[in-house]
This record gives structure tokens, C-alpha cells and sequence, in this order.
């Protein structure tokens, strides 16, 4: 028997710049597991850490990703 560690995607540098549709698909493709959370630039979202959530940083003017999103 083997002892195969699956690492689940926890950052996706390919969707900055598409589309909030587009690259919340994308992330829910790779990981169907975690919850996305839409803000805008600039927006300072509550702190705290999920390890089963992506928060999307918008361009309000585009409703294009601005920053990497990443899981937390």
C-alpha cells in the first residue's frame, strides 16, 4: 500500500485579470470544496483565516480580478 498525499490547490495566479464569473469557476473547478466571497479593491473584509474560503479582489469599475486570490 501507498501513502499518496493529495495537495488541494490553494492559490490561482491564472485568473487575474478574467472576469468575477469566469475565475470564480475556475476556482470552484479546482476546488469545489471551499465558498467564494466577492470584494471590491480597496474594501478592507473582516479578518480572520477560513481554510475553506477565496475571497475575489475586484476592480470595481470592470468586476475583474485585481489581486491572486488564494484560499484563507
Amino acid at each position: 500500500m501507498t501513502d499518496v498525499t493529495i495537495r488541494k490547490k490553494t492559490s490561482w495566479p491564472e485568473v487575474v485579470g478574467m472576469g468575477a464569473l469566469e475565475a470564480a469557476s475556475k476556482i470552484r473547478e479546482d476546488r469545489p470544496d471551499i465558498h467564494i466571497q466577492l470584494h471590491r479593491l480597496g474594501y478592507h473584509a473582516p479578518p480572520g483565516y477560513d481554510g475553506h474560503r477565496v475571497r475575489l479582489i475586484l476592480v470595481p469599475a470592470k468586476y475583474t480580478v485585481a489581486v491572486t486570490p488564494c484560499v484563507g
